[in-house]
């Protein structure tokens, strides 16, 4: 009776840490697993997924383990091998995943295809991504079995809205288009009119420091932001005085790539 109890304990340790970290992967093709049938040596070994998905089990010949969770497979196993062992205690353990991949495509960063060797979020894989700044964040999004999922990586990446991260899952694929306007232009009463590259962060009044800052006929409270948002154009004021005399910093607005600033001239 007491080994019972050992036996059935050893198999609640062994089950739960395999629970905790792979039950929601999903096993595929050549993936290569470590079946233990614990006390049982013949029942102890290590087998690749054949492109049927299915594994070859002493005893009991072909089974099914493609499209399963480990947790899902050593329940299968346990109960097929109740005809062998008594009381099976059984752990199965994924050693080498070779059909988890995301693909990363669109021209903003190098194409390629990540292996996803665990649990891994889209703000972790963008973190391995190195440089973005070629990358249009705004207009990426992540394709699942043919459906958009999640878009715009912008409000993850740089924002850190984390709560909208997303679980990657196998077979995935993520779209980070070029960003084809890199610049911010101010145009109208400003010393010298020009295309500034665009930096992270850059706000509306450094971007017209750099342009030599206002003329004498500028109207500081007459400037405007002009901004594609999808296939539309948006319009947002900006009032320097509120932020020079009342230190209204709200004024000083972010700007984004391909923005034009127009500070238009006084009537007086």
């Amino acid at each position: 009776m007491k080994m019972k109890r050992l036996l059935v304990g050893l198999g609640m340790v062994l089950l739960f840490p395999l629970a905790a970290g792979a039950a929601d992967y999903v096993i595929g093709e050549g993936d290569g697993l470590d079946i233990a049938v614990w006390g049982v040596k013949e029942l102890t070994f290590s087998v690749k997924v054949r492109p049927d998905g299915k594994i070859t089990v002493p005893g009991l010949g072909d089974v099914a383990a493609s499209g399963t969770t480990p947790t899902g497979l050593q329940v299968a196993l346990g109960t097929r091998l109740k005809e062998l062992v008594k009381n099976p205690i059984v752990t199965v353990t994924v050693k080498d995943i070779t059909n988890s991949k995301v693909y990363i495509y669109g021209g903003g960063i190098k194409s390629g295809v990540y292996d996803l060797q665990r649990r891994t979020t889209l703000l972790q894989l963008l973190c391995t991504l190195g440089e973005v700044k070629t990358a249009d964040l705004r207009r990426a999004y992540l394709l699942r079995n043919g459906k958009r999922v999640k878009e715009d990586f912008y409000r993850l990446f740089i924002k850190g809205e984390s709560e909208n991260d997303i679980l990657l899952e196998s077979g995935d694929s993520l779209f980070i288009p070029l960003l084809l306007d890199k610049n911010v232009y101010i145009l109208g009463a400003v010393n010298t009119p020009k295309a500034i590259e665009y930096r992270e962060g850059m706000r509306v009044m450094e971007a017209i420091l750099e342009a030599g800052g206002f003329t004498k006929f500028a109207d500081q409270d007459d400037i405007v932001i002009r901004r594609k948002v999808g296939q539309q154009e948006r319009s947002l004021e900006v009032k320097a005085k509120k932020l020079f005399k009342q230190g209204d910093l709200s004024q000083n607005l972010v700007l984004e790539a391909g923005d034009y600033v127009l500070v238009k001239e006084s009537l007086f």
